[in-house]
Parts: C-alpha cells; structure tokens; sequence
C-alpha cells in the first residue's frame, strides 16, 4: 500500500522547496515571521498578476487596441465575468464596482490553483488557511455591501421575511428567523472556503498516490506493468485538475458575487 503520509507532503504548506536530487531552499524569517512554501506562492501568482494586468489595464485606458493571443484571452475573460458572473449576479447597476473584486479574487484563485500543477510547487489553495481568507474576505465584502446600503439595522431587518404577526409572536419569531438567517449566511462562508479546500486538496492528494505506485513497486516485477499504467492516469488526471483549476476559480467567484447581490438585493 502507498504511503499516504509520505504523499501527503506533497499537498501540504512547509518552510522550504523540496526540489529534485534530494535539493532543497529553506525559507527565512522576515520580521520575525516565517515564511512557507504557500506564502511565497500566494506572492508569486500576486506579481503575476500585477505582470499581466497592469500593462493591459493601461493599454486598454489609453484606447489602444490589445494586441497579441495572450491578451486577447485575458481580455475575454475579463469580458466574460464582467457579463456572465458580476452582472447577473449582482445587478447591471451595481456590478462594475464589484469588478476590481470579482477580476482580483478569480485570476488569484485561478493561479495558485496553476501553480499547483507545476511539479515541485504546491497550490496554496490546497491549505484551510488560504481558502478561509479567501472566504473571510468575501464575507466582509457581502455583510459590509448590505449594511453600507441599508445600515447595520436595515441589513438584519431584510434578513426576515414581512410577515403579519402578533406583537406576542413576532417578539420571538423575528429575532430567532433573523439570528437563523444571519447563521445561514456564515455557513454558506464556510462552505466557500470548505468546497474550493476539499477540491484542491482531494486532486493533488489522489494525483501523489498514483505516482506513488511507481515507487511502491520499483523493486517489483510488477513495475512494467504499473508504471505505465500510473504515468498514463497521472497524466489523464492532471488534464482534469487543469480543468478543475478553472472551474473552482469560477465557482467561488460565482458564489461569491451572488452573496453581494443577495446582500444588496434582499428582496
């Protein structure tokens, strides 16, 4: 049997670069705080980021026509959650604000989850860590969009259905729907960071246990037969966690503009 603790090393956050030929780069303290494998790679899909973005944000400002496969696929996908996420989600009207937050949270999501996929890295959004900032962020965004427009008040108050109750029933039923509402809306939070966590993780690990074979086997007659077999479904499932990489980028955002427009929009 594989060895599932020695495979999960490869989904896990660590303080230095385990690198081929039994190499590795240790990571240093900066003020005190150490920093880990993830942390440098949630900087590295951020100044990716930057790379790209900037120079077309400035061409497109300007007027110039984006030239070129590569921004012309950036730009496509910018377009497409513009018109198919924010804006069905959030409202034609309200949407283009959101943008810098729906644009910043998808590409981040969608490169880390890239990252992953280059051998010897890791993808960031594999750790609860990670996922849960990512979940706590768009929480603030969704609970702080609805109380900035209705105020604190008004946002708990939209929280409870209108209903036509007795002063003697409405006295308990509308705190308990509102603090029940208000409880539904930390779960599904919750939920956000589990769901892209669980997908991360669950892909890397199963994809470290089908390479694990190869080794298992190494002093084994059975390796011709097994190694073949392990490259080949490695290599078909990391074609779907190229997918996945994607999708859970897109599901997350989707999501998460759809809490903003349900805060915004109650009714």
């Amino acid at each position: 049997m594989v060895d599932l603790e020695q495979a999960g090393h490869h989904v896990e956050d660590a303080t230095s670069f385990h690198l081929p030929l039994g190499a590795h780069i240790d990571l240093p303290e900066v003020f005190g705080l150490q920093l880990t494998k993830f942390m440098v790679l949630e900087l590295v899909a951020a100044g990716l980021m930057v790379a790209i973005f900037v120079p077309l944000a400035r061409r497109i400002r300007t007027g110039e026509p984006v030239r070129g496969r590569f921004a012309n696929l950036m730009e496509a996908m910018l377009l497409f959650l513009r018109d198919e996420v924010a804006r069905p989600a959030i409202g034609r009207h309200d949407a283009d604000r959101y943008l810098p937050y729906i644009f910043t949270v998808f590409f981040f999501i969608l490169f880390c989850n890239l990252l992953g996929l280059v051998p010897w890295l890791g993808s960031p959004t594999g750790a609860i860590s990670c996922t849960a900032g990512l979940a706590a962020i768009a929480f603030v965004t969704a609970v702080g969009s609805g109380m900035k427009r209705f105020g604190p008040g008004g946002f708990f108050k939209n929280l409870v259905p209108h209903m036509d109750l007795p002063v003697v029933l409405a006295v308990f039923l509308i705190p308990m729907i509102m603090s029940i509402e208000f409880l539904g809306i930390c779960i599904k939070h919750t939920v956000l960071a589990v769901r892209l966590l669980a997908n991360i993780f669950a892909g890397h690990l199963v994809l470290a246990v089908i390479l694990g074979f190869v080794a298992y086997f190494a002093h084994s007659a059975s390796w011709y037969g097994v190694m073949p077999a392990s490259v080949l479904g490695a290599v078909g499932l990391s074609l779907l966690e190229l997918l996945v990489a994607f999708l859970q980028a897109y599901v997350f955002t989707f999501l998460s503009a759809l809490f903003i427009g349900m805060a915004i929009h109650p009714h």
